[in-house]
Formats: C-alpha cells, structure tokens, sequence
C-alpha cells in the first residue's frame, strides 16, 4: 500500500552511544505487529543491526531503515549510530527526516554527543522529541534528566509521559495527553490502560495544565479559547503541539523503559499525531544553475535525493532515495541529472532493516530504495527527464584521522584500492588518496574505530594483510628574500645543439598566494616562442626545493635577460636554463620550510578543559578562543600543526576518556625553524638515500 504525504512520518532516532535506539526500534517494530519477539542488541538479532561488523562489535555503525503503520500512518524510523566516528551515518538521516527522535538515558543523563547532535539540531530548524530511557535503572531520575536537559538547551520541554516510581519502583507511565496510566504488570504481559493512582493525580494534574498551556500558546485562536474557558479538548491539545513544535516552540517529552517495552505506544500514538509529514519546499536548481523549489506533491514530475549508498555482498549496490515529488513505480525510466545518464527503475523497494520489501510505488515524501544502478551514488539526484533538477549534497564535515596504508604483499595491492573505494563510495565521511609528494595512499575518517572498522572488514573479506602507519606531512618551502640568478645552459652534440641563457629575479609572495610569473624581457633577448619554456622550467624546478626536497610555493619568478642561438636555441634548452637559474636564485634567498596549519574544534567537557589546553600548548597550538556551548561543553578553537595532530584522534579520547570529539580543517602553511625544521630536512635527506 503507496501512503500519501500527509500520512507519512519520517523520523530519525538519535541520541549518544549506548541510550538504547536500537532496541527501541526493536520495540516499536514488535509493538506494529512488524516481528514476533523483540531480541536483545547482545545476541546480535536486532532487525536495525544487521551487518557482521554490527553483530560482532554490538553497536550501530550503519544508518538503517524500518517502518510501521500505526493508526492509519505510514512511520519511517532512520535508526543512527551514536559514536562521534559515524556521525556522517546521523547527518544521511537527517537529511531524510522532517523530525528527530532523542533519546537520554535517565540514569546518564545529556551526554556529549547529544550535546552535538542538538547543534546540529538547531542548525537545520529540525523538530525534535526526546525519549527518557532507562527509568527502570539504579540512579535513575526523571527530574533530574529534565533539569539536565533544560540546562543544557535551554528551551521548553513539555512532557506528555511521566513515570510511575523510578529505579528499582519502576512501575510504567501516566500518558498526560489521554489522562490514562499504564502500569506493568508482574505476569509479563502488555500494560493495559487504567486509571491514574490517587497519590499521583496531583502531580499528574500539574503536567496536565502545564501542556495546556504549552498548546494554546502555539495558536493564537486556542490561546482566546484557553483565556476564557482555562482548558482545550484532545484535538485542540493536539494542533496547538503540531503548530508549536514545527515551529521549534517546544520539544514534546516522553518517559519509558524500552526494555520492559514501558511507554513506547504513548510514544507512538504522539509521534503518529503530531510529528511533521513531509511538506513544503525543497531548494534545488535546474540545469543553468537557477534555484528552483521542489514541492512535496505528489501530482509533480518524479524528483528524489540519494541519501546513502550500500554495497551487499547478494544484493549489489543500493541506493537509499527521498523522494521528494511525483511517485516513482518499477519499469520507470529516469535520469541521474548528476552524471546525466538514464536508468530503468525494475524495482522498487522499501527495506526493512536487511531485508527489502517490494512496493508497487513510492510516492512524493517517502524513504525507499533502488538496487543495481551504476551510475547512481550518494549525493545523486534522481528525477523524471521533464524535470531534471538537483538537490545540494550532504553537509560532510571533514576527516579527523589518518593512516598511510599498503598491502603486505604487491600482488594485493589492486585488490585493496578497490576495496577502499568502494568503502569510500558507501561513506562520504571516509577518503582515500594518493599523496604524489610523501609517495603514499592515505586513508582518512572520523577516528581511529572509524577507519579499524573498515579495515577489519576488508582484512577478513578479501584475506588481505594491511600494513598501516603514521602519515608523513606534505611540508612546503618558500624563500624570505628577494634575490636573483642567471644560468647559461649550453651542450654540443652532434648537429643541433642546445643553447639559452635565462636571467631569473625572484620574491617572496604573500603566504598562500603559490606562483606569478613576470616576463619583463625588453628588446627581443628571449623571443617569445621560447617564454612558455622558460615558465615550464621554473614550475618543474619548484617542485623539488632546495632545503628537503619539498615544493616551493610562494614565489614571484621574474625572467629579466637572456641570450638565445639562431640555430641552437629551442623550447627545452630554455626550460632546462630557467629551472637552474630558479635553483641558484633560491639557495641565496634564504628559503625556509613551511608546515601545514590546522583550524581545530575542539568540543570537551568543562571537567577536562585544562588537560586539553595544556597538551594543545604543548603540540605547540595557539588557542584562538573557547566558548560554552551548552551542557558543561566547552568549544575551543584553536590553530594546530598537522604535525602535531597525526594521532590526535587517539591522544584525545585518552585525555578525556572518550568523551571529547574534535573537527579540523587545513587553514594556511607557516614558516617553521630551528631544530623542528632540522629534523624535517634530516628525516628528508635519510629517506632519499634509502629510495
């Protein structure tokens, strides 16, 4: 059955590790009539966890998909991993969800990535509820996690579950909204709706007013109801919310124990109501680069977003779609408008987990997938010929962590690059290239579990040995002052000769703005065929400098003289003059080394502050500032050496004990000198005469 948009909820469970979304989705898939029995994340079962890197490591690495119908709608649950190393899985999510599901854990309370995550929240508009896990725990505290959350976020919180007793006198919950309990029951069997404990009406009263309240202010007309008769019916409760919180009014509030399968329906009965359908529009831009704005309607030309790419070792390549108008059903003909080739559409399907179920259409706001298409990647979009339109890519933020890598064995070594593709083309967070300067393929992800993962993956798929090590820093030289050079180049063979003076004068330029050629040559000393030699010369000499063998950037090359042959002179002969000349000029310009600077993010708790300050100081960082960001997270910004950041990834978590997470991004080069750049050049000159 093909749902319309207005009954369709796209929703992304979030939250820190270990807060249990992958057994909530466990739950609600049970509690829809979706599976039998819900199975514990620790047999390796669960429908969202599906992948043997999941299984064996028993957490989320992966972005899954599942779905349920409840009460007449269509609910796609994006369940996402909660470590910082897959955040790139979390923002694919995002990106097909009009709201977020967040879940705390009761006896944690808000921890750092939820704090990251809320962020990333609030930089998207993106409606948001929060589940409290866990109230069955010792130490658990519902009003404590409510403390903790408006501390942190500092916004409004409107609960429509509490819980009945906490910790050990755990009991279920009261449902605000429909003015029923359900309490657990000792036989194990599903909580029945009863009414609410005497000793508890008080208390239930005072959220019930309090939600009230919270409705009538998200809709002027139910504000003049609420001010005259003091109270709203069911249905004015519900589109007070609805309005209110797609608005970012406030962020309805749920109590619960997955576990003990307590408060998932209230949840679900909420989130089926009042959580937002696809609506709206979507900016893309046409063919000539012109925005244009794609509605969710169904009745408009096919139009969909490759949200995230799988590679299944039975199925092949499957392409996760949003679509975003029109339907889409099988033998469909459409255009991948980025590489602008056609596709057939045999199939369509949605997945439920590892699992993908046949539909018979997909229409404008639903969550699907297509298999086998060669040209389609992540990124992508997918559209009718009529219309073709493309939507932005993900917001990817940039890796964190290297490794130089190699096989063992030569032979492998094609093997392992395709391997390593194609994990690239399954996760934009992780990147591998060639590095022509260090000679080395480099690998980069989101940590150090991040990258481990991959390669684990690859080592025990394809019987591969992987040597890994610390990359080598692609350092850069330039000179400190002007100076010049001339260079006679003249050889005698047989027959033609060679022959080209070149008088070079060179500066310094600007850091960062590379190379400017100037031909100052008066009155026909070099004619001008020769001119593209003489450039050619100097950027071949430039790429190996004087001090380490390193490039020299920075630099203006100014041929003022010269001397050519009538018969002797050519193209070569000049460029192999120019790149003399340009060496003799550098070595009496004082050159310096220069090394890659780092802009780094660093996002830790107040408790660790000073540790991280003080092991920036010493990787010789200069902090250009720090500011709270909310829930005891302290955002400090600083500049760092590449050098000093290669293993970054690994040093922090051990000074924080993995609570902090960090971004970085490559900003400028920087003169270093004394003994640092002593022993650059060293290591430099003992690796050549190794090769």
């Amino acid at each position: 059955m093909a749902f319309t948009r207005e009954l369709i909820k796209n929703i992304a469970i979030c939250g820190h590790g270990g807060t249990g979304k992958t057994s909530l989705v466990e739950y609600i898939l049970f509690n829809g009539g979706v599976i039998q029995k819900p199975e514990p994340v620790e047999k390796g079962q669960t429908i969202s966890d599906f992948t043997e890197e999941e299984i064996n490591k028993k957490i989320s690495i992966h972005t899954s998909l599942e779905h349920v119908e409840w009460k007449g709608k269509k609910i796609n649950f994006l369940d996402t991993p909660g470590a910082s190393d897959f955040v790139g899985e979390v923002i694919a999510a995002l990106r097909a969800a009009e709201s977020a599901l967040v879940l705390i854990g009761a006896d944690a309370g808000v921890q750092i990535e939820t704090v990251k995550l809320w962020r990333r929240l609030n930089k998207r508009k993106m409606p948001r509820f929060v589940f409290v896990n866990k109230l069955e725990k010792e130490h658990a505290s519902f009003q404590k996690s409510i403390d903790d959350l408006n501390d942190k976020f500092k916004t409004t919180f409107i609960p429509l579950s509490i819980p009945v007793g906490e910790g050990n006198d755990y009991r279920g919950i009261i449902d605000i909204l429909n003015e029923k309990a359900y309490l657990e029951p000792k036989d194990g069997n599903e909580a029945k709706a009863t009414d609410i404990p005497e000793d508890l009406k008080e208390t239930f009263q005072e959220y019930r007013q309090q939600l009230i309240e919270a409705a009538a202010e998200g809709d002027d007309a139910l504000m003049e109801k609420y001010f005259e008769e003091e109270t709203l019916s069911r249905d004015e409760i519900i589109r007070g919310l609805t309005v209110a919180l797609g608005e970012n009014k406030l962020v309805p509030l749920f109590a619960g124990s997955v576990l003990l399968n307590s408060g998932i329906k209230t949840l679900l009965d909420a989130l089926s109501e009042i959580s937002p359908s696809p609506e709206g529009e979507v900016v893309a831009t046409d063919p000539d680069g012109k925005e244009v704005k794609v509605t969710f309607d169904e009745g408009e030309p096919f139009a969909s977003f490759v949200f995230k790419t799988t590679i299944d070792q039975f199925t092949g390549k499957i392409s996760m779609i949003k679509v975003i108008s029109g339907s889409i059903s099988p033998d469909t003909e459409i255009l991948n408008v980025n590489s602008n080739k056609k596709e057939k559409i045999s199939k369509v399907y949605q997945p439920q987990g590892k699992k993908l179920e046949e539909v018979d259409k997909l229409s404008a706001g639903d969550i699907g997938c297509f298999v086998k298409l060669a040209s389609v990647n992540t990124n992508d979009s997918l559209c009718s010929p009529e219309r073709p339109v493309k939507f932005p890519p993900l917001d990817i933020p940039q890796p964190v962590h290297s490794v130089a890598i190699s096989a063992k064995s030569k032979k492998d070594e094609d093997k392992l690059n395709q391997m390593l593709q194609r994990a690239m083309e399954e996760d934009l967070t992780f990147k591998l290239s060639y590095n022509k300067e260090t000679k080395e393929t480099v690998i980069s992800g989101m940590g150090e579990q991040h990258i481990s993962i991959i390669l684990e993956k690859i080592k025990e798929k394809q019987k591969i040995d992987i040597e890994t090590r610390i990359p080598k820093v692609a350092y850069r030289e330039t000179i400190t002052a002007p100076s010049g050079a001339e260079y006679l180049h003249k050889k005698q063979t047989g027959g033609h000769g060679q022959y080209a003076k070149v008088v070079l004068e060179i500066a310094p330029l600007p850091r960062g703005e590379k190379f400017k050629f100037v031909n100052a040559i008066f009155g026909g000393a070099i004619s001008k065929g020769y001119i593209p030699g003489v450039e050619k010369g100097i950027l071949e000499g430039m790429e190996s400098g004087i001090l380490a063998g390193y490039p020299i950037v920075d630099i203006e090359a100014k041929v003022v003289d010269g001397k050519e042959h009538p018969v002797d002179s050519s193209e070569l002969a000049f460029k192999l003059a120019a790149r003399e000349a340009l060496r003799l000029a550098v070595e009496k310009a004082k050159p310096v080394l220069l090394e890659p600077i780092m802009n780094l993010s660093v996002f830790v708790e107040d408790q660790y502050l000073g540790d991280v300050l003080s092991d920036l100081s010493s990787r010789r960082g200069k902090v250009l500032g720090q500011e709270p960001i909310g829930g005891g997270i302290q955002e400090i910004k600083a500049q760092v050496p590449q050098a000093e950041l290669l293993r970054y990834s690994i040093d922090l978590r051990s000074i924080t004990s993995g609570t902090a997470s960090f971004e970085m991004e490559f900003s400028h080069y920087s003169p270093i000198t004394g003994k640092i750049a002593e022993d650059v050049i060293k290591a430099a000159k003992a690796e050549k005469e190794n090769e």
